[in-house]
C-alpha cells in the first residue's frame, strides 16, 4: 500500500530534526546527481539543510557543458581562452561547435574504440577526439581556442572543470568562508570499476573528496525513505519492495529496493529501530533514453531537410549535413526542444535560418510519427524493467510500486509501455520530485557519512551488480581461477577469508566479470612469502607441504572496490609436551599460544586495467587547471575594470552637464575634462580593446583626478554649514559643562573650608564650656520632652538644617579630570575660527580649506572626550559607593537601609549611566551626554538627601520599641 507523501511543511520540520550537527568544527558538505545532460547538487551546512545549489542564473540545474570560447585574435601559447559554463556554454555551440564539450558522462573510463565513444563522435563531427597519451581514454583538441602544441584535454578533465563551478556555487551558498571539499555522487548502476576511478579522477582533479559512491536507483530510494517508516521485521512486519525506473538523458536503469526496519542493541541497556534499504536487483539499458530520442529527431530533420527543394537544388547529402559541425548543433538543441513540447502536445514545429550552405528550413512533427519512428526504442522500456526483476528474483505482484524518476520518463509513450510490462497503471507513483531526489539522496548520504552531521539512521546496501573473481598460478605455473562475489554480494560485506597453497612469491588477479569479458581491476603481489616459509621450516620446523597462505578480501563500501585486509602464512605442527608427544593434535602456527602472533607477509595491491596518470603527470592537470583558473580571474578582473572605465565615461558626460557642477567649476576645468573623456572613448575602441587590466585602472584614475575634486567641492559646499553647526553647538556644550563642573568643584571645596572653619571654632567654645559646668545626668529616656504634636514641624527643620549642615552634592570629578576636555576645546575652537576666516575668503571654483573630514574628525574627538569623562565620572562614582558601602558594613545589623537606590535581588545598587549606541548606531553625542551626566548628578543629590534622613529616624525608633514605646 502507498504510504501518503507528507505535506512541504512536514518535509521542512523532518529536515529540521534529521539534520543537526554535533560537533562545533564543522563543514559542508556536497551531494551531487551527476547526470549526462545536467548536473545537480544538494549541500548540506548547519543551518542549510539539503538545499539545491543554485546555478548563477538561479536554475536548480546546470546544463552538463563547457565551452572555449576562442580569442578574435587567434590563439596565444600559453594563454587561456575564455570558458562559459552550462546553458552560457550550450548557447555559443552553434558558434564553436569544435570548443564546446557537453553531455561527457558516457565517455567517462572507456577507450577511444568503445561503441559509445563512437557514438558520441559521430553525434558531434566537429570535436576532435583522439586517445588520451597515457590512459588510452577519450581526450579533445581545441578546435580554435588553443594552438596546436597544447595537449589534449581529457574527459576527466573538462568533467573537473564542471565540477569546479558547481562547488564555487555551492560555497557562495554556504556563506563567507565556507569550504567545500566532500561529496557523494550517484552513479547509475552499470557503472564498472573504471568508470567509477574516471568519476574519483574527475573530482580529485576539481579538488574534491569523494566520501562515497551511490547508485542513483538507491540514492531515490534514499530519499523516499527520509520521512517514512517501514515495517519491523522484529514485530513480525513484512518488507516492502519497491522499484525505481530512472530514464534520464543518456540510459534507463529499473532498481528493485527492499525497505524494512528492525530493533537493534543502542548504547547500554538501550535498543533503537533502524531503517534499511537493500538492492535486490538493477537492469538498464546503457543508451536508451533522452540523447538517442533527439538523435532521432535529428536524423529525421536532416533526412526532410536534404529532401527539401532548395536543398535538392544545391545537391546536399545527408553526409554532408551530418558533418557539418554548426548545423549539427544547431539541429540537435531543437531536436530536445520539440522532443519536450510534443510531451503535452500532438504536433509541433521549428524554423532554421541558413542552417546549411545558407537554406532555410522548416520542420513539422506530430506525436504519432515521432512515436512510430521510435517504435524499437518503446520496446526496450521494458526489457529493463524484467531483467530487473529477474536479478531480484520477484514478479510484478510483489512490488509495491514503481516510482518514476527522471526527465525522459514524463514522456507519454514510456509510461504507456510501463503500464503494459506492469499490467496497468496501479503500481506507477510519481510521489518523489523526478528531477531531484537522486540528489537529495546523494546529499543524505554525505551528511551521514560525514562526521559533523547527525542524522536518521537508514542502512543502505549496494549490489555489486557484476560478479568477481581472481585468478591465479600455483607455484607449478598451473592456472587457477576462483568466483568470490556474485552479482547480489552487498559492499562492505565482512572480510573472506581465501586459502593458497603457494610457496614461492606469487600475484592474484581480480577481476570484474563484464558483459564484454572479464577486465581486471586490482593485483595482489606477495613481497617476501618465499622467505617466510623458510622461516617455518627451519626455525619452526613445519612439514612445507601443511604451510597455508590466508588472505581476507572484500568489496569496500565507498566503491566496491576489491581490498585486501591481510595475508597471512599458517602451518600446522605436532605439539612437544614433557609427558612425551601427543600423537594427533595439531595447532595453528602464530594462534596456538596467547603470545605468539601471526606471520604477516608484506604485500602490494596495485590498480590494474586502464593504466593509471603517474604523480608528475597528475600535478601537471592540477597545474594546468589551476591556471585556467587563474586567468579567469585576471580576465574577470579585466573585464570589470574595462567596464567601470566605459561606464564613467558615460556619466561624466552627464556629471559636466549638471548645474552644481558648472557653478563649481571654471569653463577650463570642464574643457580639460571633456577632451581626455573624449580621448578615453576614443582609445577604448581603438587600442585599448587588448589593454591590460593595470592599464585600464589607470586611465580612469587619470580621469578621476580631473573629475573627483570638483564633485568634493559640490559635496563640501553642501554638507559644510550643517556640520559647521554642529561642531559649535558640541563646543559651546562641552563649555558650559566645564564651567558648571568647576562650579560644582569650587563650591564644594568653599563648603568643605567652612565647615573646618567652623568645626574649629565649635571646638573652641566646647573646651572653654566644659572647664565651667558639667551637663547634668539624665534619668529619663532619650526622647523625654519630645512632643508628638511638633513632630512634622521638627522634622523638616531638622532636613534642612542638615542639608545645609551636609553641603552640595560632592562632584564626581577632580579639576585634573576636566585637562583633556579644556585643551580639546580650546584647540577645536581656535582652528575652526581660523579655517573659517580662510574659507570665507574663497570662492565657489576654489577648493575648500574647511573640509567635511576634518568636521566629522573633530567632532568625534570632541564626542570621544565627553564619552571618556562620563566613563571617568561613573568610575569615580563607583568607588566611592564602594567606600561608603564599606563604611556602612560597620553599622549594626539592626540598622536597615532606606535608600531610594535601584533595587536588585533587595540590595543597593549604585546608580550607573548606560552608554550604548541609539538606533541608528551612533554613540551619544556631547550634548547627549551632558544631559545624561545632569540627570546623574541630580539623581545622587536626592540620594544624598535621602540618606541624611536615616540616622536621624531608624535609630530613636529602634531603641524606642526596645524600651516599649510602642506608640512611635
Amino acid at each position: 500500500m502507498a504510504r501518503p507523501t507528507l505535506s512541504p511543511l512536514s518535509i521542512l520540520l523532518s529536515a529540521i530534526f534529521l539534520f543537526s550537527p554535533h560537533v562545533f568544527a564543522v563543514s559542508a558538505v556536497l551531494g551531487v546527481d551527476l547526470g549526462t545532460e545536467y548536473i545537480k547538487a544538494a549541500l548540506v551546512k548547519p543551518g542549510i539543510p539539503l538545499e539545491i545549489v543554485l546555478t548563477k542564473d538561479s536554475r536548480r540545474k546546470e546544463i552538463s557543458a563547457v565551452t572555449f570560447k576562442p580569442s578574435p585574435n587567434g590563439p596565444k601559447k600559453g594563454t587561456y581562452p575564455e570558458r562559459a559554463f552550462g546553458s552560457d556554454a550550450m548557447a555559443l555551440a552553434p558558434r564553436f561547435p569544435g570548443d564546446t564539450f557537453p553531455n561527457l558522462k558516457p565517455l567517462l573510463g572507456l577507450p577511444v574504440d568503445a561503441a559509445e565513444v563512437k557514438e558520441y563522435a559521430k553525434r558531434h563531427p566537429a570535436l576532435q577526439l583522439v586517445a588520451h597519451k597515457v590512459r588510452g581514454t577519450a581526450a579533445f583538441k581545441s578546435a580554435a581556442a588553443f594552438t596546436p602544441e597544447e595537449e589534449a584535454w581529457l574527459v576527466e578533465e573538462l568533467l573537473a572543470m564542471e565540477l569546479q563551478a558547481i562547488r564555487a556555487n555551492a560555497e557562495e551558498l554556504a556563506g563567507k568562508g565556507s569550504s567545500v571539499r566532500s561529496v557523494v555522487f550517484s552513479i547509475p548502476p552499470f557503472y564498472t570499476i573504471e568508470e567509477k576511478r574516471a568519476i574519483e579522477l574527475a573530482a580529485e582533479l576539481a579538488g574534491l573528496k569523494v566520501l562515497s559512491l551511490i547508485t542513483e536507483g538507491l540514492a531515490v530510494g534514499l530519499n523516499y525513505a527520509t520521512n517514512r517508516q517501514f515495517p519491523n521485521l522484529n514485530e513480525g512486519g513484512k518488507p516492502e519492495h519497491h522499484m525505481i525506473f530512472d530514464m534520464g538523458a543518456g540510459s534507463t536503469t529499473a532498481t528493485v529496493l527492499k525497505f524494512q526496519s528492525r530493533t537493534v542493541k543502542d548504547i547500554g541497556k538501550f535498543n533503537k529501530t533502524v531503517q534499511e534499504i537493500q538492492v535486490l536487483g538493477s537492469g538498464w539499458d546503457r543508451t536508451l533514453g533522452g540523447d538517442a530520442l533527439n538523435y532521432l529527431i535529428v536524423d529525421d530533420m536532416i533526412s526532410k531537410f536534404v529532401e527539401s527543394p532548395k536543398a535538392q537544388k544545391a545537391s546536399v547529402t545527408a553526409e554532408g549535413v551530418a558533418a557539418h559541425g554548426r548545423a549539427i548543433a544547431k539541429l540537435t538543441a531543437s531536436a530536445e526542444k520539440v522532443r519536450h513540447v510534443l510531451s503535452a502536445n500532438q504536433v509541433t514545429g521549428t524554423n532554421f535560418e541558413g542552417l546549411y550552405d545558407d537554406i532555410d528550413f522548416k520542420y513539422t512533427l506530430t506525436r504519432a510519427d515521432f512515436e512510430e519512428m521510435a517504435s524499437s526504442q518503446i520496446e526496450r522500456v521494458s526489457i529493463a524493467v524484467q531483467n530487473a526483476l529477474t536479478a531480484a528474483g520477484l514478479e510484478v505482484k510483489d512490488l509495491g510500486s514503481v516510482i518514476l524518476h527522471g526527465g525522459a520518463s514524463r514522456i507519454p509513450f514510456v509510461q504507456k509501455q510501463l503500464e503494459k510490462a506492469l499490467g496497468g497503471a496501479d503500481k506507477l507513483r510519481t510521489n518523489v520530485n523526478s528531477d531531484e531526489a537522486a540528489v537529495f539522496g546523494a546529499g543524505f548520504r554525505a551528511a551521514e557519512i560525514s562526521p559533523s552531521f547527525r542524522v536518521k539512521e537508514i542502512r543502505i546496501f549496494e549490489a555489486a551488480v557484476y560478479p568477481a573473481g581472481m585468478r591465479w598460478k600455483t607455484d607449478e605455473g598451473k592456472p587457477k581461477h576462483q568466483r568470490l562475489w556474485t552479482a547480489s554480494s552487498y559492499f562492505g560485506a565482512p572480510a573472506k577469508e581465501l586459502t593458497f597453497t603457494n610457496k614461492e612469491d606469487f600475484s592474484v588477479n581480480f577481476y570484474q566479470d563484464l558483459p564484454s569479458g572479464e577486465a581486471d581491476t586490482k593485483v595482489l603481489t606477495t613481497q617476501n612469502l618465499t622467505a617466510t616459509v623458510a622461516e617455518l621450516v627451519e626455525k619452526h620446523k613445519c612439514d612445507k607441504a601443511d604451510i597455508k597462505v590466508k588472505v581476507g578480501v572484500r568489496l569496500t563500501n565507498e566503491d566496491g572496490e576489491v581490498d585486501v585486509t591481510k595475508v597471512t602464512v599458517e602451518c600446522e605442527t605436532e605439539t612437544v609436551e614433557k609427558a612425551g608427544i601427543v600423537d594427533g593434535v595439531k595447532n595453528l602456527f602464530g594462534f596456538g599460544k596467547k603470545e605468539q602472533k601471526p606471520l604477516e607477509v608484506k604485500f602490494t595491491l596495485e590498480k590494474t586495467g586502464i593504466p593509471e596518470l603517474s604523480k608528475a603527470d597528475l600535478t601537471a592537470l592540477k597545474d594546468r587547471l589551476k591556471a585556467f583558473e587563474a586567468s579567469d580571474r585576471a580576465r574577470k578582473q579585466r573585464e570589470e575594470a574595462l567596464n567601470q572605465l566605459e561606464s564613467y565615461t558615460y556619466r561624466v558626460r552627464d556629471i559636466i552637464e549638471n548645474e552644481d557642477f558648472i557653478r563649481v567649476s571654471t569653463a577650463e576645468e570642464r574643457a580639460k575634462i571633456e577632451k581626455q573623456t573624449s580621448e578615453v572613448s576614443d582609445w577604448l575602441y581603438g587600442d585599448g580593446a587588448d589593454a591590460t587590466e593595470k592599464v585600464l585602472r589607470q586611465r580612469l584614475k587619470d580621469l578621476q583626478k580631473l573629475v573627483t575634486p570638483i564633485q568634493q567641492r559640490i559635496e563640501e559646499s553642501a554638507k559644510r554649514p550643517e556640520l559647521i553647526k554642529d561642531l559649535k553647538d558640541a563646543l559651546n556644550s562641552t563649555q558650559h559643562f566645564i564651567v558648571d563642573i568647576k562650579k560644582q568643584i569650587a563650591d564644594h571645596e568653599a563648603f568643605l573650608a567652612a565647615q573646618a572653619s567652623a568645626s574649629a571654632s565649635s571646638s573652641t567654645t566646647s573646651t572653654e564650656t566644659s572647664t565651667v559646668t558639667e551637663a547634668p545626668a539624665s534619668s529619663a529616656g532619650d526622647f523625654d520632652g519630645l512632643e508628638e504634636e511638633s513632630s512634622a514641624t521638627s522634622t523638616a527643620t531638622s532636613m534642612e538644617d542638615l542639608n545645609k549642615e551636609r553641603g552640595p552634592v560632592p562632584p564626581v570629578y577632580v579639576l585634573e579630570d576636566l585637562k583633556e576636555s579644556e585643551e580639546l576645546y580650546v584647540s577645536i575652537s581656535t582652528w575652526l575660527e581660523e579655517k573659517l576666516g580662510a574659507q570665507e575668503k574663497l570662492g565657489e571654483t576654489d577648493d575648500p580649506v574647511l573640509l567635511i573630514k576634518d568636521l566629522t574628525e573633530r567632532r568625534e574627538k570632541l564626542d570621544k572626550a565627553g564619552m571618556d569623562l562620563a566613563m571617568k565620572g561613573v568610575r569615580n562614582f563607583e568607588k566611592r559607593e564602594k567606600a561608603k558601602k564599606a563604611k556602612t558594613k560597620s553599622k549594626t545589623k539592626t540598622t536597615k537601609s532606606k535608600s531610594t537606590s535601584t533595587l536588585k535581588n533587595g540590595k543597593p545598587v549604585a546608580p550607573t549611566i548606560k552608554l550604548q549606541p541609539g538606533k541608528d548606531g551612533k554613540m551619544p553625542s556631547q550634548e547627549e551626554l551632558n544631559e545624561m551626566l545632569k540627570d546623574f548628578l541630580d539623581q545622587q543629590q536626592q540620594e544624598n538627601q535621602q540618606e541624611t534622613q536615616e540616622p536621624v529616624f531608624e535609630k530613636p525608633v529602634e531603641e524606642k520599641k526596645e524600651e516599649g514605646h510602642d506608640e512611635l
